[in-house]
């Protein structure tokens, strides 16, 4: 977690309500009017009321809430994992909110790249090994996995740590990996889920000044799901959702640059 004096202020600019469009070749997700219902016996959970909105190509997009504000549904209906109850959700173009599961699991593959708190690491295989994982899955040739995987290590920082298991890496490190493994499949959008929550200041700002860099010089889609302050500030744009809906829908003023606010920590201690 990125850890700072006082708690983080974020400031907004109103952009004025954004009204839906036509879909553009430059969106990558769109929702319209998207409710998920949720029904176990006779109790009734409406995690989300009629969410709509557009994401650009190259935008990055942090989406905050508390607690039952309906941020893990949104998350699992944008990247595949979920299907609407109601509404429509287009990804690339494509509408998908009626797609099978065989053919949600193709779009996940081809499509989306994920970084989740609980990384996912294989814990008995090498850093390489955990990247290629999804080009085995997609029938690449090993000569084709190796030269992928080492490119997204180097993508992360970490060619010098292709060989070593999850246990002989730090936190940052084996979060690292985990978003090489995202990247390695070359995805439209990348979804990170909590990327820093288990991270201390160091790691999460290096976690965080690589997406943004991944995102400035592949113009490549990101969603960042959180729930801290410094990590909603690090994206330009912030969606805060309550009780299902879409409270504020604002660009982030003066985003933080994780890797100045990464240069200006102490040099660590020996």
């Amino acid at each position: 977690m990125i850890e700072s004096g006082q708690p983080a202020e974020i400031i907004l600019e109103d952009a004025g309500p954004r009204p839906l469009r036509t879909v553009q070749p430059d969106e990558v997700v769109r929702l319209e009017q998207v409710h998920r219902i949720y029904q176990t016996g006779e109790i009734v959970v409406h995690a989300l009321r009629g969410v709509s909105l557009s994401v650009a190509r190259g935008e990055m997009v942090a989406i905050m809430g508390p607690s039952g504000s309906g941020k893990s549904t949104l998350m699992n209906i944008i990247g595949c994992l979920d299907r609407p109850t109601r509404g429509r959700y287009f990804l690339g173009g494509t509408d998908v909110s009626t797609l099978s599961r065989d053919e949600l699991a193709d779009i996940r593959n081809q499509r989306i790249g994920f970084v989740f708190q609980s990384l996912n690491l294989v814990p008995r295989t090498s850093a390489i090994e955990n990247v290629a994982l999804p080009l085995v899955y997609a029938g690449a040739s090993p000569a084709e996995q190796l030269r992928r995987a080492r490119e997204a290590l180097a993508a992360v920082n970490l060619s010098d740590r292709e060989k070593n298991l999850p246990s002989q890496l730090s936190g940052g490190q084996q979060q690292r990996v985990a978003i090489a493994r995202a990247l390695v499949g070359n995805p439209a959008i990348i979804i990170a889920d909590e990327p820093t929550g288990a991270l201390d200041t160091r790691s999460s700002l290096e976690v965080m000044e690589i997406l943004q860099r991944l995102n400035r010089e592949r113009d490549l889609t990101t969603l960042l799901v959180t729930h801290e302050h410094d990590i909603g500030r690090s994206a330009r744009r912030l969606i805060t959702l309550r009780d299902g809906r879409v409270q504020h829908d604002l660009p982030v003023q003066d985003p933080l640059d994780a890797g100045k606010s990464l240069a200006a920590l102490p040099a660590e201690e020996d």
